[in-house]
């Protein structure tokens, strides 16, 4: 197992002064900067169009969601970010805590589910992800996958199985593991694919191409990253696969987005935020190009042939603890070896 290299938000955020900054009267403006936890290749048709619909011209910046969230608690209330768009709600929530995020109206948070937000309003999700496994289907039938996350541990998969430590999505799900299992038997666990020769990505997309070439069997990564690769490749041999019903493995996930609360632009921040929600950005989330992830408000259909989010019976676990459980998921990646 070779490591990767990660920014660790749990140590930066812990050595840095708490220094937050109040929200300032909203004005209207010509230019938004939105840090972006979300890929460029994905999300920037979204920006596009919404300059378009708006005149108002977005500065993005494009990082990983840890990385992004890292900096506002940096910059505090000197940030020249307006809004902070997260691949997962872990990041949002360590911001939010920290009173960088401002309190949305409930009418806001009101257009998704209930699970997909939380009662601070400091965010609100923006679409669905699961996790799930992804396989070779050329090597693999769909009966010979482990009904649970827990049997990767089994020798049948050792130097077969992929995954990103990197990824918000996999500390995520991690901590809500070790919330739910405890720290002994998820270290256990990273232990045992550690001896099972699992390898390391540094992201989902590369897990998934990886699958494709046969370099592993199996991967762990979010649901909508192997359609994102069909709409290039469409005859990559890949499947996603969920585990039994409430399996920690079919962790169901939400990235998000929150205004930052020293910004000067609320207004058009809170036009961007009811952009996010509205059903052209929702349908375009959920069925644009290689586009397969969850909507979340009422009236957008999920894209054909995507398993209904209704079945997916992952673990109960409240999103919102994810800004406490991160730490101790990342903590325990690096005591194992699998970041530096």
């Amino acid at each position: 197992m070779k490591k990767v290299s990660v920014v660790v938000l749990a140590a930066v955020v812990a050595a840095l002064s708490l220094a937050t900054g109040a929200a300032t009267a909203p004005s209207q403006s010509t230019s938004l900067t939105i840090y972006s936890g979300r890929e460029e290749r994905l999300v920037k048709p979204i920006m596009d169009r919404f300059t378009r619909d708006t005149g108002i011209e977005l500065k993005v910046r494009y990082a990983s969601s840890t990385t992004l969230a890292t900096a506002l608690v940096e910059e505090g209330r000197n940030s020249p970010a307006d809004i902070y768009w997260s691949q997962e709600p872990g990041t949002l929530g360590l911001v939010g805590a920290r009173g960088l995020l401002a309190r949305l109206s409930q009418a806001t948070i009101g257009k998704v589910p209930a699970r997909f937000s939380t009662r601070s309003r400091r965010w609100v999700g923006t679409s669905g992800r699961s996790r799930v496994l992804v396989y070779n289907t050329n090597e693999l039938q769909q009966g010979e996958l482990p009904a649970s996350v827990w049997g990767l541990t089994s020798p049948r998969w050792k130097g077969k199985i992929g995954i990103a430590p990197t990824n918000a999505s996999f500390q995520a799900f991690l901590g809500a593991t070790i919330h739910l299992y405890g720290e002994a038997r998820v270290r256990a666990w990273l232990r045992g694919l550690e001896e099972n020769d699992v390898r390391l990505y540094p992201n989902n997309t590369t897990v998934v191409q990886a699958v494709g070439r046969g370099d592993v069997e199996v991967g762990l990564v979010n649901h909508y990253y192997l359609y994102n690769l069909l709409a290039e490749t469409p005859d990559l041999p890949v499947r996603n696969h969920w585990f039994r019903d409430g399996d920690p493995g079919n962790l169901v996930l939400a990235a998000g987005v929150g205004i930052v609360s020293s910004t000067q632009k609320a207004t058009a921040a809170q036009r961007f935020v009811d952009f996010l929600l509205s059903k052209w950005a929702q349908r375009f989330i959920a069925r644009g190009p290689g586009a397969a992830e969850y909507p979340l408000i009422d009236g957008v259909p999920r894209r054909p042939g995507l398993r209904p989010l209704s079945t997916i019976k992952g673990p109960k676990y409240i999103l919102g603890r994810l800004s406490a459980d991160l730490t101790p998921a990342v903590r325990m990646l690096l005591e194992e070896g699998y970041l530096k």
